[in-house]
C-alpha cells in the first residue's frame, strides 16, 4: 500500500470511529461510512484526485462487508464526491478552489481590521502588476520574446544533463553560491569575449533567473523612492513596472536615429538620475539600434551626473548580424556599467538562465539580496549550461536560430504584406526576433487593445505597442513574435488574421 493510500486509510477510519463515538453512526452502517467519508473529503483530509481505499482493504481494515462498502461509495459517487476510475479504483473529485475563493473573499470583506497591513513597498508593487507582460502560454503564434523553440537541441541538453547526474556527488547537492557556480562564471566571461569583445572577470558576474531578476535585484540595491531613473521611451513594460513599482521617479525620453536623445536628457532641469536604463544593440520594441558616439556621448552624461548605466543587451546576437559596435560595457573606464544578458530569449525562457555584470562595489550587496531572496540558480542548470558553452553548442545553436528566423522573417514579410491590408510592417532589416506594425488608420489604446482580444480569440497572440510608452502613446500598433512558428503556422495564422481584421 503506498503513502497516499495508507493516509486515506487512516483518515477515513479515525472519521468513521469519531462517529461511533459521537453517537452520531445511526441507522445503517454504510450510511454512516458515507458520512465519515464525506467528512473527510469537504474538510480536504483528502484532497482532490486522491486515491481512496478499495473496497476489499476498507472492508477488512473495519470489519464490514464489501457490500457495505460499495453502498456507502454509490453514495459518495452520486454526490460526484468520489469518481470510479478503471484499473485505478476510486478517486476524490471534489474541488475546493471556488469554496475557498468565496471564503477568503467574505473574510476580507468582513475582517479587514484583524490583519496588519500590507507593506507600502508590496502595495506599489502589487499595484503596478498589470504594466508586465504576463499571460497565459497559450499561443505561440506570435507571441514575442520567443527563440526558434522548436530546433533547440534537446538530446545535446538532455545528454548533458545526463552525465551530470551520473557523475554528481553528494557533497554537490547542498546549498550553492548564491552569485553563481565559477564553472559558469567563467564559461560566460569566454562566450561574452568571443561574441561581444567583452573583456570581464569572472567575479564581476552575477548568475540570475533572468532579465526580470536583474532589474528587480538592481531596483532594490539602488532605489530609495523618489530617485531618479532615466528609461528609453518607449521600453519593455517590465522594465518601466519594476522602477515604478520601486517608486522611483521614471523619467521616460524618446529616441531618435541614434539611439536615446541625449539632448532631450540634458534639458530636464536637476534630473540627477541615479540609474539610466538602455537597450542599444535592438531598443524594443523600434528596433533602434544606438551609435557609437551616442554610446560615448551617454558615458560622458553619466560620469557628470555620477550615475549609473544599465546595459540591457537582451538580443545581441541578433542586434549585431549588419554592424558590430562595441558595448557601453566595453567603452566604460570608470565602472559605472552594469551589464545584463540572458539565455532565455536566445536558447529557450522555461530554463531561466542569465547573467549580470555588475560594478564591484556592488557586488556584495546584491549577493546580499540574492540570499536572503531564491539563493542561487539549480547548480544542475549552471553546470549543463558552462558545458553547453564550452563544446561550442551555444555557438552552432546561435547561428541555427540566425539562419531559422531570417527564413521565418522573409515568410513573415511577405504573408503580412499579402493578407494583412490594415497594418504597414516597419521597415526595419532583420535584427530581432519580433516584428512592429503600425496601423494605417489610427487607433486609440482602447481600439488597440479591442483588436489584441479579438485576435487572441482566434489563437492569434500580439502585443500592445501603447503599452511601452510611459504617458501618452506616440503611435498604437501590434508586436509580432514571429521566430518561434513554423513556416505553415505562419502562412495559416497570417490569414487568419487578414480575415479576422477585414
Amino acid at each position: 500500500m503506498n503513502i497516499n493510500n495508507k493516509i486515506a486509510l487512516e483518515r477515513i477510519v479515525a472519521s468513521f470511529n469519531q462517529l461511533l463515538y459521537e453517537n452520531q453512526a445511526q441507522g445503517s452502517k454504510y450510511i454512516s461510512l458515507y458520512k465519515a467519508i464525506k467528512k473527510c473529503i469537504l474538510n480536504m483530509e483528502l484532497p482532490y484526485s486522491w486515491n481512496i481505499p478499495s473496497t476489499r482493504v476498507l472492508s477488512e481494515t473495519l470489519a464490514l462487508s464489501r457490500t457495505t462498502i460499495l453502498k456507502a461509495y454509490e453514495l459518495l459517487i452520486l454526490e460526484k464526491l468520489i469518481v470510479a476510475k478503471p484499473g485505478s479504483g476510486y478517486k476524490t473529485n471534489y474541488l475546493i478552489e471556488e469554496k475557498l475563493a468565496v471564503e477568503t473573499q467574505v473574510q476580507k470583506e468582513v475582517a479587514p481590521h484583524l490583519y496588519p497591513n500590507v507593506s507600502e513597498n508590496g502595495m506599489s508593487y502589487f499595484k503596478n502588476i498589470a504594466l508586465i507582460n504576463r499571460d497565459k502560454n497559450d499561443h505561440v503564434a506570435f507571441r514575442p520574446g520567443l527563440p526558434p523553440l522548436d530546433i533547440f537541441p534537446i538530446n545535446r541538453w538532455k545528454n548533458l544533463l545526463n552525465i551530470y547526474w551520473r557523475h554528481v556527488k553528494s557533497s554537490g547537492l547542498g546549498y550553492s553560491q548564491s552569485s553563481g557556480l565559477a564553472e559558469l562564471k567563467k564559461a560566460v566571461c569566454s562566450y561574452l569575449n568571443v561574441s561581444r569583445n567583452i573583456k570581464c572577470h569572472a567575479d564581476q558576474i552575477v548568475i540570475v533567473s533572468g532579465s526580470l531578476q536583474s532589474l528587480y535585484l538592481i531596483a532594490n540595491t539602488l532605489i530609495d523612492p523618489n530617485d531618479t531613473v532615466i528609461v528609453e521611451n518607449p521600453v519593455f513594460p517590465n522594465v518601466h513596472s519594476v522602477f515604478k513599482s520601486s517608486r522611483a521617479r521614471v523619467i521616460p525620453i524618446g529616441l531618435d536615429d541614434h539611439g536615446i536623445a541625449i539632448k532631450e536628457i540634458q534639458k530636464i532641469d536637476k534630473a540627477h538620475p541615479k540609474l539610466i536604463h538602455v537597450t542599444p544593440s535592438n531598443h524594443y520594441p523600434l528596433g533602434t539600434k544606438m551609435s557609437l558616439q551616442r554610446r560615448i556621448d551617454l558615458l560622458e552624461y553619466a560620469e557628470k551626473q555620477g550615475a549609473l548605466i544599465i546595459e540591457n543587451d537582451y538580443e545581441h546576437e541578433i542586434g549585431n548580424i549588419q554592424e558590430f559596435i562595441p558595448t557601453i560595457f566595453s567603452l566604460d573606464k570608470q565602472d559605472r556599467t552594469i551589464y545584463m544578458g540572458t539565455f532565455n530569449r536566445i536558447l529557450h525562457p522555461s530554463m531561466r538562465l542569465g547573467y549580470m555584470l555588475v560594478p564591484r562595489y556592488l557586488k556584495p550587496i546584491v549577493e546580499a539580496l540574492q540570499e536572503h531572496s531564491h539563493r542561487f540558480v539549480p547548480p544542475s542548470m549552471q553546470i549543463v549550461m558552462q558545458q553547453f558553452i564550452e563544446k561550442n553548442y551555444l555557438y552552432q545553436h546561435i547561428e541555427n536560430c540566425i539562419h531559422v528566423a531570417k527564413e521565418r522573417f522573409d515568410i513573415f514579410n511577405d504573408e503580412f504584406e499579402k493578407h494583412v491590408k490594415q497594418m504597414t510592417l516597419q521597415d526595419i532589416n532583420f535584427a530581432s526576433f519580433h516584428r512592429l506594425a503600425f496601423f494605417n488608420q489610427p487607433k486609440t489604446q482602447k481600439e488597440e487593445l479591442e483588436i489584441i482580444e479579438n485576435l487572441s480569440s482566434k489563437g492569434i497572440k500580439a502585443l500592445s505597442l501603447s503599452k511601452c510608452y510611459i504617458g501618452t502613446p506616440e503611435k498604437t500598433g501590434l508586436i509580432f513574435g514571429y521566430a518561434a512558428v513554423r513556416p505553415t503556422v505562419i502562412k495559416q495564422k497570417i490569414q487568419l488574421m487578414g480575415s479576422v481584421m477585414s
